[in-house]
């Protein structure tokens, strides 16, 4: 937000939750005060009750970004779904076999609730020569080959792989480099505000709304786990506990999955950040 008022920018959400609308607190969405300070898009686009593909993303952020672009000012894409950033940077052409927001959904949901590892296996055991060429980390493609073999019952491999188009962005990257055991304290903290603030009733005013626990909006960190409790099959404390350390999990795959991304810079997390904002600014100036 320093980054946006100094250079007149626009934070565009790059979150794969904060995309739902009434789902605020378990995604930390800026407060309507931020909003109001700097114009935000790409939150709450989206009823929790559908399915959202990163394709859909990727054709709405580039609306926001074009219209952004459009008014003069500077695009900040701001969050932590690496896929969301890279489907960007890289856009991909999928081959013959049409595409199907739903099934490739479900393999995403799958790869936020149990990591790319699980992916992975899963595209082993269906496609072994795809699953051989094709790094754990790089989703896209593993849930690509999941997608074509679930539409035609043929491996991907039998395919040429996808190309990558040229990305109309140039982009600058700045990621914050926590020491892991603040992280941690850190990831701990969030929740508990989080749960201070009325995350369970969230959770159960999205159930009482109709909204399945199976749907790809509920996968979320904080929302899949507190269904057990307010179903009565799990502890209030089992449920938080729970979310801490699926969560410092997740830290660490994100932190893995930004150190492949080239070009990005990393700040010390913890560090003086008008120092970093004011660096940050000074470098992006020097290359617009």
């Amino acid at each position: 937000m320093e980054v946006a008022d100094a250079l007149g920018g626009v934070i565009v959400c790059m979150d794969a939750m904060q995309v739902y609308r009434g789902m605020d607190i378990g995604t930390a969405k800026p407060t309507q005060a931020d909003r109001h300070r700097v114009p935000h898009r790409m939150l709450d686009v989206v009823s929790p009750d559908e399915a959202y593909s990163v394709a859909a993303y990727v054709k709405d952020a580039r609306a926001a970004i074009a219209e952004t672009l459009g008014s003069g000012k500077l695009p900040l894409l701001c969050g932590g779904t690496g896929l969301y950033l890279r489907a960007l940077r890289q856009p991909l052409t999928f081959g013959h076999t049409p595409g199907n927001e739903g099934v490739r959904a479900r393999y995403q949901a799958l790869a936020e609730a149990q990591g790319a590892a699980a992916l992975h296996q899963r595209l082993s055991e269906v496609d072994p020569a795809s699953a051989r060429r094709l790094h754990p980390n790089d989703q896209r493609r593993v849930i690509r080959a999941l997608e074509v073999f679930e539409l035609t019952g043929a491996p991907f491999s039998a395919q040429e792989l996808p190309g990558e188009e040229e990305s109309p962005y140039r982009f600058l990257l700045f990621g914050l480099d926590w020491q892991r055991p603040m992280l941690y304290a850190r990831i701990d903290r969030r929740v508990d505000h989080m749960v201070e603030a009325g995350l369970a009733d969230e959770v159960k005013g999205l159930l009482d709304a109709g909204i399945s626990p199976e749907a790809q909006s509920m996968q979320g960190l904080g929302y899949k786990e507190l269904v057990p409790y307010l179903k009565g099959a799990a502890r209030y404390d089992e449920a938080l506990e729970t979310i801490k350390r699926r969560t410092r999990n997740y830290a660490k795959r994100q932190v893995t999955w930004f150190n492949r991304e080239p070009g990005i810079q990393w700040l010390a997390g913890g560090g003086d950040i008008k120092a970093h904002t004011t660096n940050a600014i000074s470098i992006i100036k020097e290359q617009r």
